[in-house]
């Protein structure tokens, strides 16, 4: 039988050692955003039936960018100060909403698309929801929700929220059109939506509006 040298024993050993270690440094980085704070650490899988939702929406929207249209919404808080822009992209299953977000307050807080393209403070100039097929408000809700009802956002201690959410159907300008004649708006309120209460679930003031412009 022939014997293996101990020298090219030795360094296979090692370059064994060296990748497991390799394996378990991915692994310790895979749930954080890179370049994001503390804060922004994503779980690695729902933590709640809310969480859950969640997912299940972005799991049946395709990645933005791989949609069929697109859209944009410069949001402003009510003394007219920019918080960012979110991207509308229309998709097969509906619209895919994604954006970062700046100074707004912590916490949870509702994130709607409503129906008329106006953002003048207090934002009731925005209308009601968008809800082309004349439903019930919330996801839980019977005979919900609207095609403008989307799940709450979080806003982290900094002030900032990286965002994506996702419409139950809808289209930017084909059937069930969110950019019709007087346009569309997307808002943010103070409080988080109970997905139940109609017409708004309880979701409080509006504190951010940005009016919905379609891409050239």
């Amino acid at each position: 039988m022939k014997r293996t040298p101990p020298l090219v024993l030795l360094l296979t050993v090692l370059a064994a050692c060296g990748g497991d270690r390799a394996d378990e440094s991915a692994q310790g980085t895979a749930a954080s955003v890179p370049g994001a704070g503390p804060d922004s650490a994503m779980p690695v899988g729902p933590t709640s039936p809310q969480d859950s939702a969640i997912a299940k929406d972005l799991a049946d929207a395709p990645a933005a960018g791989v949609g069929i249209g697109r859209a944009t919404a410069r949001m402003r808080d009510a003394s007219g100060r920019d918080l960012g822009e979110v991207t509308l992209t229309e998709t097969a299953q509906g619209i895919q909403l994604a954006g970062q977000l700046r100074g707004l307050p912590p916490g949870q807080h509702a994130f709607h698309i409503h129906t008329t393209g106006r953002c003048e403070p207090p934002f009731e100039s925005a209308g009601g929801h968008w809800n082309p097929t004349n439903a019930q408000h919330g996801f839980e809700a019977p005979g919900g929700p609207h095609l403008g009802d989307m799940r709450n956002i979080t806003v982290g201690a900094d002030n900032t929220v990286v965002l994506r959410g996702a419409t139950p159907g809808g289209t930017l300008r084909g059937a069930n059109a969110v950019v019709d004649q007087d346009g569309a708006a997307v808002l943010i309120h103070a409080k988080p939506d109970d997905y139940r209460t109609q017409p708004s679930g309880d979701a409080g003031d509006r504190i951010a509006c940005g009016v919905v412009e379609m891409g050239t």
